[in-house]
């Protein structure tokens, strides 16, 4: 469904305002609100990310295992992103107004 893909990247996109993370940390917080997705999902939406050029990467040494990818937005990212939000609550405000007339 295109609306869940959009909103799951609009939902990644946010975590990385918070903070570079990598992919597992993604998935816990994605799960923690209760968005059940499936890793391969995940990896696939922040390749597609960064090939828009909204994302980069860098690698950081782990002290519990192998290097670990983080990512981190890209200042195109941090304009999408704002851009998203503003729509984000445009459609929220829109999706309410019907939703509530109509009960």
């Amino acid at each position: 469904m295109q609306v869940r893909k959009g909103v799951l990247e609009f939902c990644i996109l946010s975590i990385l305002q918070g903070g570079d993370a990598y992919a597992s940390e993604i998935l816990v917080q994605l799960k923690n609100a209760n968005l059940l997705v499936v890793e391969g999902t995940i990896y696939r939406l922040l390749k597609r990310l960064k090939d828009l050029g909204l994302l980069s990467y860098f690698w950081e040494e782990s002290t519990s295992g192998p290097p670990r990818k983080y990512y981190k937005l890209t200042e195109a990212g941090e304009l999408f992103l704002e851009e998203l939000n503003t729509n984000w609550i445009n459609f929220v405000q829109s999706v309410n107004t019907i939703t509530n007339n109509n009960n």
